[in-house]
């Protein structure tokens, strides 16, 4: 049986949806949780793929989480080795980093439910061919990161030019797609303060929930299916 080596930051953002793909598919996960001082590998280890979750820390920010860096070079042995990588959130960002490209602060924060429009550049993509071209996404980010020179951008929305691309068999998610109802709800619980001080509702991101939900999971279903298959022996 394949295994995913999975990273997550912090309580309030799991895999979801992405690890209910890949226990459909047949694929285990091995969890690498640095919030519980877990040791980030060095090497795969033999895992087929890599999922790199989100989190409230940034990129260059690794003097304060040393397990960054760490991290860095866990993606860099999965890309040398071609093995299939999904990066969400700040898992995008380290992704896009590990690629050479720059990461930083935008000034604003996007936060809550917003359209994303898919590039042409998905046409022919292993992930989103054939996925519907506009949907409203979850997102929860204030960073941005350049396109990686090998990269291609598959995805943007109006506050943020690239908000999804591909590099080999390497996929970056600036936005949310896992999520369910109850990790929004985590997340507007655990990051309250930030949604005070930018004057954002938590109440009304939950209630848009219901809204939203139904439609983003068909978009999903497809992506996280295909991504896990890719890591199916």
């Amino acid at each position: 049986m394949a295994d995913v080596i999975v990273v997550q930051h912090v309580p309030q953002e799991p895999p979801g949806a992405i690890g209910d793909a890949l226990a459909a598919a047949g694929v285990s996960t091995r969890f690498v949780r640095p919030y519980a001082r877990d040791p980030v590998p060095t090497e795969l280890d033999g895992a087929g793929g890599l999922v790199v979750m989100g989190g409230p820390m940034g990129v260059y920010e690794a003097d304060r989480h040393p397990f960054l860096r760490d991290e860095l070079g866990l993606i860099e042995a999965a890309l040398r080795h071609d093995v299939p990588v999904l990066g969400v959130c700040l898992g995008s960002q380290l992704l896009a980093a590990a690629l050479g490209a720059d990461v930083r602060p935008s000034g604003r924060q996007e936060i809550g439910w917003y359209p994303v429009r898919l590039s042409r550049e998905t046409k022919g993509d292993a992930l989103w061919t054939g996925v519907e071209p506009e949907f409203v996404a979850y997102h929860w980010h204030g960073d941005v990161f350049e396109l990686p020179k090998s990269a291609v951008s598959l995805a943007s929305s109006d506050l943020t030019t690239h908000q999804a691309f591909r590099s080999g068999r390497a996929w970056g998610l600036l936005f949310h797609i896992e999520v369910s109802r109850g990790i929004v709800q985590g997340m507007v619980g655990a990051f309250a303060e930030e949604l005070r001080r930018h004057g954002l509702d938590g109440q009304s991101i939950l209630r848009d929930c219901e809204r939203y939900l139904p439609a983003l999971e068909r978009v999903r279903t497809t992506v996280f299916e295909r991504w896990a298959a890719l890591v199916t022996p």
